[in-house]
């Protein structure tokens, strides 16, 4: 489980982000490897995935913010189960934990705003033990470095992730990929 993301990793460490519908097919065109899809519906999923994998990329889908499904298990395998993603994306630790527990692979988004929520995430990720951690925001190698330190799970970094310093910088401080919906950083 999870070859195929680490595979497309080790070619290209940038991920595509795909927040709005109409980045997708530039997205596809990319050299990115993965996309993480942050958009879409209960309607429309299954049709963007099977698109996305049409085109050989890693598709790994952020369940918190598909709108109509309910965010919870029975979402999570709802989604799982119809539309085959290669794997989500979650900031909800019950989630990971459970995805986890069925062999989905599993990254956990942690939002860091202060030395608390630093905390509360290494308790997190403990708890669920994802396959890998999505640090935000991205721009910050001291706190990369930190929960690399403290956790063995591979990190990525994402948001206000903006020029090639930012991707030089996160891959340096310890991260395996960067993940952006800046089209620019996509091709760097």
């Amino acid at each position: 489980m999870g070859n195929d993301f680490f595979k497309g990793i080790a070619i290209n460490p940038i991920i595509a982000a795909v927040n709005h519908s109409n980045k997708l097919d530039r997205a596809l065109c990319s050299p990115c490897e993965n996309l993480f899809l942050l958009t879409g519906n209960i309607t429309d999923i299954g049709k963007i995935i099977e698109k996305i994998k049409l085109k050989g990329k890693g598709v790994y889908i952020h369940v918190d913010l598909i709108e109509g499904l309910s965010k919870d298990i029975w979402g999570l395998k709802y989604i799982v189960n119809k539309t085959k993603p290669d794997g989500i994306i979650t900031t909800k630790n019950n989630i990971a934990k459970f995805s986890r527990e069925c062999n989905i692979f599993t990254i956990q988004r942690l939002f860091m705003l202060d030395s608390l929520s630093l905390d509360s995430g290494i308790r997190s990720i403990r708890e669920s033990n994802p396959n890998a951690i999505e640090i935000l925001p991205g721009i910050m190698p001291k706190i990369v470095k930190e929960i690399s330190r403290r956790s063995n799970i591979p990190i990525i970094t994402g948001g206000l992730i903006s020029e090639k310093e930012d991707v030089i910088e996160s891959l340096s401080s310890g991260a395996i990929a960067v993940s952006t919906s800046n089209e620019k950083v996509w091709y760097m």
